[in-house]
This record gives C-alpha cells, structure tokens and sequence, in this order.
C-alpha cells in the first residue's frame, strides 16, 4: 500500500492528517476482521474524533506531555501518534496499512462506501492510480452496475458521492479551532501596550460554523509598533504581508492571520465593516446612501451634492460599533446575524428579537454516559456521577441521559428490555442520590434512538415506556429520496414518548452533507404534535443550521440545544449550539432547555 500514505506521515502532521489516518488505520481493522477486532475500530474512530475535535495542534499536545489526557486517545495510540511525532512515521501502522491497496483509503472517504466495498471495488476494476476519476470512468461506463452487490442504484449513489466530494474543495477550520487560534493571538496582541482593544473579524466574529482565515481588528494609536509586535507573534511561521495599516502571517499548521489596525476615535466603523457579511454590508450602504450618506472603515460621511469631494473633516467617527448604527437610526445589530436576512429593517424600526444568550440555558438534553447498554454506536466515556457533578458547575436545573439505543444485532426484544431496565434503575438511584445543596434537581431517562430506514425504531413499545421521553435521530441509509425520507422520519416522530429529532440533517460538517426533507412538512408535523427540533452544539454538527433554525423561528417550532457529549469536557460546548441559535434569530422563548424543571416537567405531560 501504503506506501503513499505513509510518505505523507512527518513529525509535524495537523489534526486533519492525523485523524485521516487513524481512519484509515480503523478500516484496515475492519477489512481484516470486522468482528474481532470491533473494539479496535471503535477506538481509532474515537481517537480520529477525538483529534478532530482538539482546539490545539496534537503534536504541541505531545511536546507539552498532555496527549494522553485527551479523552479519546488512550496510551496505545498515543504511543503509535508519539513515534510519527518523534521519528516521522509508526512501526505498526506501517505493518498494518502495508497489505491493503493506497486506493481503498481514497475511496473510503466517499459517502456510503465502507472499507470492504471499497476493497471490492478495487480488487474488481482494478483501480490504482487516480482511485476517484477511474472509479467515476467505470461507474459511467456502467461497470459498477454489473459488480455483484451493487446494482445501477449504488452506481448512481457513488456518482453523485464522487461529485459532491469533488465539489467540496478545501476543508474549512471548525469555529471551535479558529476561536482558540484567535484567542491565543488576541492574547499575544494584549501584551502590547500600544494595543487599546483587540477583535476578531468576519465569519468568525459571526460564528459561523466554519472559518477560512483569520482576520483580527486592533484600535492602537500607534500602527506601526502594533503591527511589528503582530509579525512576532512567536508561532509565526512566516510573514506574508506587512504594510502600514495592515499585515499577516502563517500560523501551524498553515493557517493565515490577517490584522488590521486603527485609530480608536474609528475603531467601530472598521469593525462594522469587515465584520460584514457581504450581503449586510450591502444592504446596510443602500439603507444608508437614500439617506444622503456613505459608508466606510473610517466612518460615516454626508454625500456632497455641491459637486465638491468630501474632506477627512466631514467624516464622522465612531469609537464603538453600537454608534455607529445608532447614528443610521437603528439598533445594534448583533454580529451573528448580519446576514442579509431581514435585521437591518427590524433594526431600523427598533424591532430586532432580544437573542438567546448562554446564561439563559438551563439544561443539556443530549449526554452519553459510560452506562453500558451494548449499543451498536460510540459508547460515552464519563460515569453517570461525573456528568452530575458537572452539570451542576455549569449551573443546570436538569439534564438527560440519551446513550445509543441497544444494539439490535445479538438482541432479542427481551435483552433490550433487560438492558433498559438496567439503565432506569440506574437514573432512578442517580436521582435519589442527587445532594440538597445542588443547582441540578434532576437527571431524566431518556435514549437516542437510530431511525431505521423503514420508519420504525429499534426499540419496542414496552421498552419507550421506560424512558421519560426519547430522541430519534438518523444514523445510517443518508442517500433516500426527499419524500421516503421525510415519510421515514415522520413515522418515527409520531411514537408518543418519541420528544425530540436529534441533529436533524445529520450532516457532519467538512465531511458528510445532510439528507434530504422536505422542511415544511416536518415544521408542520413538529407543530401540530408538539415534537421538538434539536440544535446539536457538537461543532462536527452544529445541526440545525442557522439557515433552517431561522426559518423553524419562523413557524414557531420548538428547539432543544443538546452537546451530544460522550465526556464531561464536550458539556462546554453548549456555547457553539448557542451560536448556532442566535444566527438563526433564535430567542429564550424558542429553547425548550431555557424551561424551569417544573416548566419542562409539565411540557413533558
């Protein structure tokens, strides 16, 4: 194989190149023995999320001695990550990957093509240089359709697989990753005492889900001795710009930085303007010009009608940001949503909706424990206990435990059942146990569900009376046509104890898109049956997006926020599915979680 996979392993791999290969290294397991070597592969997809997730490089992770406390990331495969970072490559991955064709690893990273498929496909068509463009010229020549165990419907499914991986281009950095890149430059600035204040810009002050660069505002009356501190920054790998009122650099693993600086007598107009989007921005000059006036990044100007060109004299500064609205005679409109979606005529009749903010959320209603009911999925790795205690830090009233459902597979009905017997009397026992002193009062039963592709869930009638409520969610058969798949969810969200569908689109961002609903349809249903749409804060999901959280604000469909977390440490991650619903204009009213106990409690009834 693997030679040309493990050529491109160095000392100083990113997080990206990192978890492509302990994917990689889980589906050679997978190839070689599905079955024993199960745990194995639950372990590598665990580590592959788990340096995904990191909000710092692995390998700085390493040098500092802290890879191992990653939770996901255990001493074997730390050791195996520790070799590449010390010598530039793994004696056992080297082994392992060896006897499996380069190819199989490209094709893999197609939706809906699994390892063994993937070897099949490459054994069978004989496929080694360029794997995506020869498996696209058979899939077109109708090779595949022919294949035992594929037929034309997969052939048609990897065409389109190959054409949106095609499509997607560059990977974009996770919010979580590009706020903490920020934070430690912001830092660095702040050291400076020529530096008055210090932002981020652009899609990253929006929040959106993903970030290309990053672009950092600093007010200094002093350009020049700002910018110079900026370029030595000690991370800086190289300089790639460096001018009077603007420079930038190239932080690990390639990461550009862009600073810009201004006097702070003006420091609100530029961050007003290249906080954009391109789309407000827009709208916000045509608001402005019928008006008589201009906008820029020094400020605003009246439009001279006397043929004459404005002086610097004439513009009007602003030092915050909220002035400079103020003076267009509106409000503050919050970064999250300038998009060009109705905020600027909300906030020139003062009738902008006061967003949700952190402090109002009063539970997390998706965490995994380590409670073991042999599901099928990703099992959590903190105890039921743990997850109390920090549940109560974070200042929750109550919280619900929503492990995967069972696994079908060496189940019976009755082995379910047991199983989830087994769970309640260990919540009901959590919960008598709970100290007088908390914040938390309560933790909930509940359980993530999977949707079967038939509509129906893997759970019995007598197994949902256990739980307090449930989550449905989908998690296998992504490529059903818009119709069947709405048909398919909406047959599971019409199970009484069935409260919430979980990251609805099931989208996984950067690597996977969602499926296909018809939105309308599930607005009404939620409407009509008081079913509930979760804004998953896990930032691989973010799920509802902010698009489609606006327009269930729209309709007046209910949201929950859960973490979805699978350890303590993901519970502070409530913070990206707020951003995610204050995009999408989302208010305190909106937000089941921002219910008193008591309050849930009854909505429960």
């Amino acid at each position: 194989m693997l030679k040309s996979m493990l050529m491109e392993t160095n000392k100083n791999m990113s997080n990206t190149e990192i978890a492509d290969l302990l994917r990689s290294v889980a589906a050679a397991y997978q190839i070689i023995d599905d079955k024993k070597n199960r745990f194995k592969i639950i372990a590598y997809e665990k580590a592959a999320d788990a340096v995904e997730h990191l909000s710092s490089e692995a390998k700085d992770l390493w040098d500092d001695g802290k890879l191992d406390e990653v939770s996901g990331i255990g001493p074997n495969i730390g050791g195996h990550l520790g070799e590449i970072f010390k010598t530039g490559s793994s004696q056992h991955f080297h082994n392992l990957l060896k006897e499996i064709p380069s190819a199989v690893f490209e094709l893999i990273k197609l939706p809906g093509v699994g390892p063994k498929n993937g070897l099949h496909l490459v054994k069978k068509l004989n496929i080694k240089k360029n794997p995506l463009d020869m498996l696209m010229k058979h899939a077109m020549s109708g090779k595949i359709a022919k294949l035992e165990g594929f037929g034309l419907d997969s052939q048609n499914a990897i065409i389109k697989a190959i054409e949106e991986f095609k499509n997607k281009g560059e990977k974009r950095m996770l919010l979580p990753y590009a706020l903490s890149n920020a934070q430690l430059i912001i830092e660095w600035m702040k050291r400076s005492k020529v530096v008055k204040r210090v932002d981020v810009l652009g899609s990253l002050r929006r929040r959106n889900s993903t970030v290309g660069d990053i672009d950092i505002a600093v007010a200094t009356d002093s350009p020049k001795e700002a910018l110079e501190h900026f370029t030595k920054y000690p991370d800086a790998k190289r300089i790639f710009e460096k001018g009077e009122k603007t420079a930038g650099i190239i932080i690990p693993p390639e990461l550009h930085v862009d600073l810009m600086v201004q006097e702070p007598e003006s420091y609100g107009a530029l961050l007003q303007h290249f906080t954009g989007s391109k789309h407000h921005n827009i709208k916000l000059r045509e608001f402005a010009q019928k008006k008589g006036l201009s906008l820029s990044e020094y400020g605003i100007k009246k439009v001279r009608t006397d043929g004459e060109k404005a002086s610097i004299d004439d513009i009007k500064k602003f030092s915050k940001e909220k002035h400079f609205y103020n003076y267009l005679g509106m409000q503050w409109i919050p970064p999250e949503i300038r998009e060009d979606r109705g905020e600027i005529e909300k906030a020139a009749v003062n009738k902008l909706p006061q967003l949700l903010e952190l402090q109002q959320v009063k539970a997390d209603l998706q965490i995994h424990s380590d409670f073991d009911i042999e599901t099928s999925h990703d099992l959590g790795s903190s105890s039921m206990e743990d997850i109390v205690r920090k549940a109560n830090e974070l200042g929750y009233e109550y919280v619900a435990f929503t492990e995967h459902n069972p696994s079908q597979k060496g189940h019976t009905d009755k082995d379910i059942l047991e199983l989830l017997k087994r769970k309640k009397e260990a919540v009901d026992k959590l919960n008598e146990n709970i100290k007088p002193n908390y914040i938390l009062k309560k933790v909930f039963n509940s359980l993530e569900i999977d949707i079967l592709p038939n509509g129906e869930l893997p759970v019995c009638e007598e197994g949902l009376e256990l739980l307090d409520f449930a989550l449905v969610s989908i998690h296998s058969s992504f490529r059903l046509e818009r119709n069947e798949m709405t048909k398919r969810v909406l047959n599971a969200l019409n199970m009484p104890k069935v409260k919430i569908f979980a990251h609805p689109t099931g989208r996984k961002i950067n690597e996977r898109e969602g499926v296909e609903l018809n939105w309308d349809e599930i607005f009404e249903f939620c409407l009509k049956n008081e079913k509930l749409l979760e804004v998953n804060a896990d930032p691989m999901r973010l799920d509802l997006p902010d698009t489609l959280v606006f327009d269930a604000v729209k309709k007046g469909v209910k949201l929950t926020l859960g973490t979805d977390s699978h350890h303590v440490q993901h519970m502070s991650n409530m913070v990206y599915g707020v951003n995610v619903a204050r995009r999408g204009w989302a208010t305190q009213s909106d937000i089941v979680n921002c219910l008193s106990l008591e309050e849930f409690e009854k909505m429960l009834k």
